[in-house]
């Protein structure tokens, strides 16, 4: 595949951010897009909604359904599905992008924030993907991508914010898992993770704002990873923890300038590598 034309692929988190961006560069195609998403109103310190992803997807070329849903309940879940079924008539990505984060420490980390992240990055990121396994079985080149970090037990990555690594490995090992269960069905299952912090709203507002944001990178630089695997044969290409930037360099890629929110300013590396 060298396009995800006539594609449908189901983004969840999509109204902003990471999600947004990947939708965007596959609506350049003209492929359609299920954009799965809480927020419905406008959020005083969050960018975007559902509907107005949907207009800018459509503005790029794409076709775009608006699917108001919090990931971490079946019913919603199974909804924002048939309503995608019944408006492209099938499934061939899903993008598992919605996530929960809090860097608390053990001690101060209230349990409701702990279960919601739980819910949202590992419930919700295995709900996604076993309601829409069904449909991507019907699928020319079926793809789950997972937007989570690879998996290395040094304690380092543990002893600040255990709870959050556990949520967010716990995304990894469904890649891990599904990526051997459904290898026979074609399905293909990866992780993809960046070189760099991402200028999104979590930085901005939960991970030192805009000191760090100035040495990150767009959230297109993940978009055009992204986009790479997803159009890769399903066959050939799972079972992976991928690296934004070492796709696009493998790509011959090499100018990453473009992706710098501020190009003279050195980048940090991502929490997680």
């Amino acid at each position: 595949m060298t396009s995800l034309k006539g594609k449908t692929l189901v983004i969840t988190g999509a109204s902003r951010g990471i999600g947004k961006a990947i939708a965007l560069r596959a609506a350049r195609d003209g492929a359609n897009i299920a954009v799965v998403a809480k927020t419905k109103e406008p959020h005083p310190k969050l960018p975007g909604t559902v509907y107005t992803a949907v207009k800018d997807i459509k503005s790029a070329g794409g076709n775009g359904l608006p699917c108001i849903a919090d990931i971490r309940f079946e019913d919603q879940v199974q909804r924002a599905i048939d309503a995608t079924l019944n408006e492209f008539g099938g499934i061939d990505i899903l993008v598992n992008n919605a996530s929960a984060i809090n860097l608390s420490p053990t001690l101060k980390l209230e349990m409701k924030k702990f279960d919601l992240m739980i819910s949202v990055n590992v419930r919700g990121t295995f709900l996604c993907s076993k309601l829409c396994i069904p449909h991507l079985k019907k699928s020319e080149n079926p793809h789950i991508l997972n937007l989570s970090p690879p998996l290395n037990l040094d304690p380092k990555w543990f002893k600040n914010n255990v709870a959050y690594t556990i949520a967010k490995y716990g995304m990894s090992m469904c890649v891990l898992g599904m990526a051997e269960e459904f290898k026979k069905s074609g399905i293909a299952v990866n992780a993809l993770w960046p070189r760099t912090p991402i200028a999104t709203a979590a930085v901005q507002n939960l991970l030192g704002g805009k000191s760090t944001v100035k040495h990150s990178r767009s959230p297109e630089i993940v978009a055009d990873a992204a986009y790479h695997i997803l159009t890769k044969p399903s066959r050939e290409c799972t079972g992976n923890f991928l690296i934004d930037e070492e796709i696009l360099l493998e790509l011959g890629i090499t100018d990453l300038e473009k992706y710098s929110v501020d190009p003279k300013a050195e980048l940090y590396q991502d929490f997680f590598l």
